[in-house]
């Protein structure tokens, strides 16, 4: 599929905002691709199909989880953490994508894990950065998201991190591995 039609198939799955949410991620991951190395096409259907399950019903999605034998500890976490491997499953079910690298950078967009490849750290990273994004640091994250893509993923997993706690909220398992991973990869680069 081209980009147009990827994008005509997400458009009526969400509001108005978050198409142009997606938009912005899109636009951040290809230039993010350009400047590391990786795979622009890849990096640009991940962040389209990104947030493709975000406004699916929860029920539909636990139901996915269950019958697809996705993690079985997404089950009760909410849509902000389902909508990721869910929008994974979309991807591949719906759209026949069969590219592992793309698939986990969408499954893993919102919570991260250990060992992520550089396409995933993209697509985490301009989820957080893209131009309509507006919270107190986010262009300091911009500034290392065109320097280090390892410095701006811990300081992106360490800013939702400490959002979810300032905001008194669970943190789900994989996230904290995520950061866990970074902050050994940083200690041992010195």
């Amino acid at each position: 599929m081209e980009r147009e039609q990827y994008l005509a198939a997400i458009k009526p799955r969400m509001p108005e905002k978050r198409y142009i949410h997606t938009l912005g991620v899109m636009e951040t991951a290809i230039q993010l691709a350009k400047i590391y190395g990786e795979n622009e096409s890849k990096a640009e259907t991940a962040a389209i199909l990104h947030d493709i399950a975000k406004y699916a019903d929860i029920e539909w999605m636990e139901e996915i989880v269950k019958t697809q034998q996705l993690d079985q500890q997404l089950i009760g976490w909410g849509s902000e953490l389902l909508h990721g491997p869910v929008g994974a499953y979309i991807a591949e079910s719906e759209f026949g994508i069969t590219d592992e690298e793309i698939l986990n950078a969408i499954r893993f967009h919102t919570t991260g894990r250990v060992a992520m490849s550089n396409l995933e750290k993209i697509i985490f990273v301009a989820d957080m950065i893209e131009p309509n994004r507006k919270f107190d640091g986010v262009e300091r994250l911009r500034k290392k998201a065109q320097k280090n893509l390892d410095k701006a993923m811990s300081a992106c997993i360490r800013h939702t991190l400490a959002f979810l706690i300032d905001s008194k909220q669970a943190i789900y398992p994989l996230s904290i591995a995520c950061y866990n991973d970074m902050m050994k990869r940083e200690d041992s680069e010195g």
